[in-house]
């Protein structure tokens, strides 16, 4: 089945936390890892699957470009202070583990965002935002274009709704991009 987008929540590799939203049809689909699953693997073979036209995963997938001998600071990248990321050097395994992921699907394009920044920029979601799900998924309801065929269960799943929506905002150019291309920007 060839799916236009998918948005991902990328999560420890066992932790049964990395969770995929996409849409078929006009609905948004979830789907979610188990834990003690090996969460690369699960999600190579839902990238398969669904052989999406791209995927847009909250995860670094890039270091700082100290590191490939562009600026001078070795934790964060541009992107990271404009919205207030983790270092990916802090994130260090996560980060690696997004790399090699993208790098095992070459023909398909990957874009780094980061729900926070996307709940900061729908104003409305903040107040709720990792503090009351229901609410939280009531308003965002009636700012996705598509509703959900079943509601998230848990942060990942809506943190994976909203990782897809960025990667629609990018599609319908009405994204915005933080930080240096040629370092890696994070989409919002």
């Amino acid at each position: 089945m060839k799916i236009n987008l998918i948005g991902i929540d990328f999560g420890a590799k066992l932790a049964g936390t990395t969770a995929v939203c996409f849409a078929r049809g006009q609905q948004l689909h979830l789907l979610q890892s188990t834990k003690k699953q090996d969460a690369d693997a699960w999600l190579c073979q839902r990238i398969e699957e669904l052989q999406p036209s791209s995927v847009f995963i909250d995860a670094p997938l890039s270091l700082p470009g100290v590191y490939c001998g562009v600026g001078s600071d070795f934790h964060f990248r541009a992107s990271d202070r404009a919205v207030g990321a983790m270092s990916p050097m802090f994130l260090g395994g996560l980060t690696a583990r997004a790399m090699q992921l993208r790098a095992a699907f070459p023909s398909v394009p990957f874009y780094e965002v980061y729900p926070a920044q996307m709940v900061r920029l729908l104003q409305v979601l903040k107040e709720f935002y990792k503090k009351d799900l229901p609410l939280f998924l009531e308003v965002m309801q009636g700012i996705l274009p598509f509703p959900f065929d079943e509601l998230p269960q848990n942060w990942h799943q809506a943190d994976a709704a909203l990782a897809w929506y960025a990667g629609w905002r990018h599609q319908h150019g009405e994204a915005e991009s933080y930080g240096d291309a040629a370092e890696g920007q994070i989409w919002a």
